[in-house]
C-alpha cells in the first residue's frame, strides 16, 4: 500500500501512478489536438463535405464520449479492474488515426471519430477511478489537477505541433493523422505501467449497480449544480467564431486558443492543491463566477485586442473546475463505486454541454451572437447560488 501512495520526488503529494497518468493524459491530448485544427480544412476542402457534417461530426463526437462514460465505469467497478478498461479505451483511439488518414469520403471520419471519441469515453472514468485509489486522500485535489494540468498543457503543444509541420515543413493533412497516432499509441503503452492496486473496488458490493445507489445526498446534489452549470458551458467553437468577430485575425484567434490552454495548464496543478486546502465547493465556485466574468466580457467585447485577456481569464476557469469537480464526486460518491460515480458526474456533465451548444447556436442565429455568452454567464451565476446554497463548503467525506 506505502509503494503506491509514495510521492514521486520531483512531484510532492504525487504517487508514481499519479504521475504516469500525467503523461498520459499529455500524450493523449496532444494527438487529438493535433487533428483538431486541420480536421474542418480535411472534410471542407479535401473531402468537399459542407459545412453542415462539420458540426454533425462533432456533435457525434461528443455524444459518444459522454453517452458511454458512466456505463464503462460501471464496468469497471463490476471487473474490479481499472487498468484493462482504460487501456481499451486508448487503443480504440490510436487504431482511429490511420483510419482517418486513409478516409475518401467524410463518413468515414465520421466513423473515426465516433470511435475515438468512444474510446474517450471509455478511459475516462477508469483511469480517473485509478488516479484516485493510487493518490492519498489528503493529495487528491492536487492529484486530479496535475492530470489535468497535464492534458491541458496537450492541447497547447497538439497544435503548435500541427501549426508547424503545415507551416514550416509542409506536411499533409493525411500524413499528420498518421503521426499522431504515435502519441496516442505510447499514451495506451504507458497506461500499462501503472501500479493498480488490488483492493481497488473493495468497498464496492458485488451486486454494484448502473445506478445512483449507495451514492450520498451531497453526490446527488452535485450533479444537480453540475447539470445547470452545465446548460451554460457551451463549446469553445463560439469563442473563435467571437474572436473572428471581433476581428482578429485567424492565426492570432489560434495562439490565443493556445494561451487559454497555457494558463489552464499552469493553473490546474495550483487549483487543485486549492482545493484540498480550502475545499472543493469554495475552489468551484470562484470557476463559476471567473466562467460567468469571462462569458459576460466577451459578449461585452468591441475589439478584437479584448479577446486576449480575456482568454487568458477563460484559462482559469477549466483549471478551476474539471479536476476539482472530479475530485468532489470521488469525495462524496458514498457506497457506490468510483467508477460508476465519476463517470455518471461526466456523463451529466457531457450531455447538458451538447444541450448548452445546441442552444448556444440557437441564440447566434435567432437572436445575436452577444446572447449566447450573456446566456451563458447567467446560468453559470445561477449555479453559483445553488452551489452555496445545496454543497457543504468544508471538504469532507460523508459516511
Amino acid at each position: 500500500m506505502r509503494s503506491v501512495f509514495r510521492p514521486a520526488s520531483a512531484f510532492s503529494g504525487l504517487s508514481r501512478s499519479a504521475v504516469i497518468l500525467g503523461l498520459v493524459s499529455l500524450l493523449a491530448d496532444i494527438s487529438s489536438e493535433m487533428i483538431y485544427p486541420i480536421l474542418p480544412l480535411f472534410l471542407t476542402q479535401t473531402l468537399h463535405a459542407p459545412a453542415a457534417v462539420v458540426g454533425l461530426i462533432e456533435g457525434v463526437a461528443v455524444g459518444a464520449s459522454t453517452a458511454i462514460g458512466g456505463i464503462s465505469g460501471w464496468i469497471s467497478d463490476r471487473l474490479g479492474r481499472r487498468k484493462p478498461v482504460a487501456f481499451a479505451g486508448y487503443l480504440l483511439t490510436a487504431v482511429t488515426r490511420p483510419m482517418i488518414a486513409a478516409a475518401q469520403v467524410w463518413p468515414v471520419v465520421l466513423g473515426a471519430r465516433f470511435a475515438e471519441r468512444f474510446g474517450k469515453g471509455i478511459r475516462t472514468a477508469p483511469r480517473d477511478a485509478l488516479l484516485a485509489e493510487s493518490t492519498a486522500e489528503q493529495y487528491r485535489g492536487r492529484a486530479f489537477g496535475f492530470e489535468r494540468a497535464m492534458d491541458s498543457a496537450g492541447a497547447v503543444v497538439g497544435p503548435l505541433i500541427a501549426l508547424a509541420l503545415v507551416g514550416w515543413a509542409g506536411v499533409g493533412a493525411r500524413t499528420i493523422f498518421l503521426i499522431s497516432g504515435i502519441p496516442a499509441t505510447l499514451a495506451a503503452l504507458l497506461i500499462l505501467t501503472v501500479r493498480e492496486r488490488g483492493d481497488a473496488v473493495r468497498d464496492v458490493p458485488d451486486t454494484v449497480k448502473f445506478s445512483l445507489a449507495g451514492a450520498t445526498r451531497e453526490y446527488k446534489r452535485l450533479l444537480l449544480v453540475t447539470g445547470v452549470f452545465g446548460l451554460a458551458n457551451s463549446a469553445n467553437s463560439f469563442l473563435i467564431l467571437r474572436s473572428e468577430q471581433l476581428g482578429l485575425d485567424r492565426k492570432w484567434t489560434i495562439l490565443a486558443y493556445a494561451l487559454y490552454n497555457a494558463v489552464a495548464s499552469l493553473a490546474s496543478m495550483p487549483a487543485g492543491a486549492a482545493s484540498d486546502r480550502f475545499g472543493r465547493r469554495n475552489v468551484l465556485m470562484v470557476g463559476f463566477g471567473i466562467y460567468a466574468a469571462s462569458y459576460a466580457g466577451l459578449g461585452a467585447a468591441s475589439a478584437g485586442w479584448m479577446v486576449w485577456p480575456l482568454f487568458a481569464l477563460y484559462g482559469l476557469f477549466p483549471a478551476l473546475t474539471d479536476g476539482v469537480g472530479k475530485a468532489l464526486a470521488v469525495d462524496t460518491a458514498g457506497k457506490a463505486g468510483r467508477a460508476t460515480a465519476i463517470g455518471i458526474y461526466s456523463m451529466v456533465m457531457g450531455l447538458t454541454q451538447i444541450a448548452a451548444s445546441y442552444i448556444g447556436g440557437v441564440l447566434w442565429d435567432k437572436v445575436d451572437s452577444r446572447a449566447t455568452f450573456y446566456f451563458g454567464a447567467a446560468l453559470a451565476a445561477a449555479a453559483i447560488v445553488l452551489l452555496v446554497t445545496l454543497l457543504p463548503s468544508r471538504r469532507a467525506v460523508p459516511d
